[in-house]
């Protein structure tokens, strides 16, 4: 047990405290207008071993603040060894990070993560990160009055100010758009989507049901890894990891907004994952989907205005060809088809200047940054 002033830190170890973990961001952000709370039952899942794959090559602890007998932070601190085995660097995660606005409290949830790395023998701790690069990531240091995703981090702009000042600097950004959905395809999208799939031999798959793209779910996370190889941190993700994403994803999503690209051997060449913006209908369900939580969310995946775009990947034999060019030619037609206005890109690597070279086409603003910081030991 680690005591700072009058701040107390303890592990979490039982079911009753693992709960205090989940539910402390909804008192700290009990009427936020931007923050989206996670299900919480989807939280809980995530520390348990027994439900959570990543624990095969992850280690973990969570710790709770305390101030007056009341919690007032939390943090959890993960080392991944596959990250490690890959990069060749020794670093401890931070992640699920959530605090008052009091460096006391801080300081010591990220003493108690920098401790926890020495004694493992850690070089470095950096985040926040979770156990997978399909985690949330990154923490907001722009965009704190935009609405966020179910995919993102949202924080309070006092959370970059204690990082820093406890010697934390950048390790990487993202960044994030919001796209207009144009009216029709525009003509240029359209012209190098024909030659693209003519050149390549490339087939569009149209799904009206999941079961019809069933056969194809393990290939595209499969295309994932490949995809995703070189970009800051990502490991690749178990067969184990695929299948529970597989279900993750799949449970809620309507086949017209997956589009998929397969080559002539009828592998997957490429494909977009994106879904009806869940982010009122999960701050109407307040992180629980029964008794009425899951009605809001059946109301925003059939009537809505907004899209957002999870996940997005080209093989890398295929890219710099041209090929988004032919996932958004379909998509963007099935956008108007049901009166989509907006899209999110959701969080970008700012060095990833070829995935932002897509939406020269497009009327768009950037209007989310994130970070990871990193403090070496």
């Amino acid at each position: 047990m680690l005591v700072i002033v009058d701040i107390v830190i303890k592990e979490v170890k039982s079911k009753k405290d693992l709960r205090k973990f989940v539910a402390f961001p909804y008192n700290l952000y009990k009427g936020n207008k931007y923050w989206i709370p996670q299900l919480k039952k989807d939280e809980m899942s995530l520390f348990q071993k027994e439900k959570n794959p990543a624990f095969e090559f992850c280690d973990a602890k969570l710790w709770l603040a305390y101030k007056n007998e009341k919690v007032v932070g939390r943090i959890a601190g993960i080392i991944n060894y596959r990250f490690i085995e890959k990069w060749k660097d020794k670093y401890c995660r931070f992640g699920w990070i959530d605090f008052i606005d009091d460096e006391n409290v801080s300081k010591a949830l990220l003493n108690k993560v920098e401790n926890w790395a020495k004694g493992n023998r850690m070089e470095a701790v950096h985040g926040p990160l979770g156990f997978t690069d399909l985690d949330p990531e990154g923490m907001l240091i722009e965009g704190f009055n935009e609405l966020g995703t179910i995919a993102t981090i949202y924080n309070y702009p006092y959370y970059a100010e204690h990082i820093r000042k406890l010697g934390y600097e950048k390790d990487a950004d993202w960044i994030e758009f919001e796209v207009k959905v144009p009216k029709k395809v525009p003509e240029k999208i359209e012209r190098i989507a024909k030659v693209v799939q003519k050149r390549n031999k490339l087939k569009i798959l149209h799904a009206s049901k999941i079961k019809e793209i069933k056969p194809y779910l393990m290939d595209m996370f499969q295309v994932l890894n490949t995809a995703y190889e070189e970009l800051y941190g990502f490991v690749p993700l178990s067969e184990k990891q695929i299948k529970s994403y597989v279900k993750q994803y799949i449970s809620f999503a309507n086949p017209e907004f997956i589009s998929i690209i397969l080559d002539e051997n009828d592998k997957v060449a490429a494909f977009g994952l994106t879904f009806p913006s869940l982010s009122r209908s999960f701050q109407k369900a307040k992180g629980k989907l029964l008794p009425f939580g899951f009605i809001h969310i059946l109301k925003a995946l059939k009537k809505n205005n907004l899209i957002d775009l999870y996940l997005v990947a080209v093989r890398p034999d295929l890219q710099a060809k041209g090929v988004n060019s032919l996932l958004f030619n379909e998509l963007i037609k099935i956008y108007v088809k049901h009166g989509f206005e907006k899209a999110e890109s959701n969080p970008e690597l700012e060095s990833n200047t070829k995935v932002q070279a897509q939406w020269k086409f497009f009327d768009r603003r950037q209007h989310k940054r994130r970070r990871c910081f990193i403090k070496y030991l």
